[in-house]
């Protein structure tokens, strides 16, 4: 019994471990963007806590959806 779940044009090529674990693209692009999220926070820090940045959470929720965009854009191949 041969199995390939990397073929390309099968409907649900996302699938993971069988039928039993599915990961959408949307999970993926998440995840991704919070690897680049972390690394761009911790480069920020102390910039965006010295009180030169109005609203710190504000600017950390910002830069984080933009890292999740910026998953998805190399996710998709752009």
């Amino acid at each position: 019994m041969n199995i390939d779940f990397f073929q390309v044009g099968l409907p649900l090529s996302d699938l993971v471990v069988g039928a039993s674990i599915y990961f959408p693209p949307m999970f993926k692009a998440f995840l991704l963007g919070l690897f680049i999220w972390a690394g761009v926070n911790r480069m920020l820090r102390s910039w965006m806590y010295s009180g030169e940045i109005w609203h710190p959470t504000l600017m950390n929720l910002s830069l984080f959806i933009l890292s999740v965009f910026v998953a998805l854009l190399l996710l998709i191949g752009y």
